[in-house]
C-alpha cells in the first residue's frame, strides 16, 4: 500500500501563490507517476498536473499552464504543486494521486490522499 498525505492548502487572495505538498510513504517504488487532481463544489473531479519518473516530463491541464508547476523530490518521496496567479476558479479540494502510468485519467490511479482545501478569494 501507498499512503499519501497532502498539506499546504488554505485561503489566499486572487493573484497570490500557494504551495501544496504531498508526502508518500509505504510501497512508493510502485508509483512511477504522481499527479494532482481537484474537485470544485458542484463539479466533477478533474486532472490538474502529473509528473512521472524516470525522465517523464510534467503535464498540465490547459487552465493552469503557465501558472502551476509540479515537481518531485524522490529522496524525500515528496511531490509539490506550486500555484501562482491564483484565480477564484481555482478554488477546490486538491488531491494527490499515485500510480504506475502518467495519465489524466483519475481511474488509473489506485492511491489517493485525503485532499487539502484551497480557497481563492476575489
Amino acid at each position: 500500500q501507498v499512503r499519501l498525505v497532502e498539506s499546504g492548502g488554505g485561503l489566499v487572495q486572487a493573484g497570490g501563490p500557494l504551495r501544496l505538498s504531498c508526502a508518500a510513504s509505504g510501497r512508493t517504488a510502485v508509483t512511477n507517476a504522481m499527479g494532482w487532481f481537484r474537485k470544485a463544489p458542484g463539479k466533477e473531479r478533474e486532472f490538474v498536473a502529473v509528473i512521472s519518473w524516470p525522465g517523464g516530463g510534467p503535464s498540465y491541464v490547459d487552465s493552469v499552464k503557465g501558472r502551476f508547476t509540479i515537481s518531485r523530490d524522490n529522496a524525500k518521496n515528496m511531490v509539490y504543486l506550486e500555484m501562482n496567479s491564483l484565480k477564484p476558479e481555482d478554488t477546490a479540494d486538491y488531491y494527490c494521486a499515485a500510480g504506475n502510468i502518467a495519465t489524466i485519467d483519475q481511474y488509473a490511479y489506485p492511491y489517493w490522499g485525503q485532499g487539502t482545501q484551497v480557497t481563492v478569494s476575489s
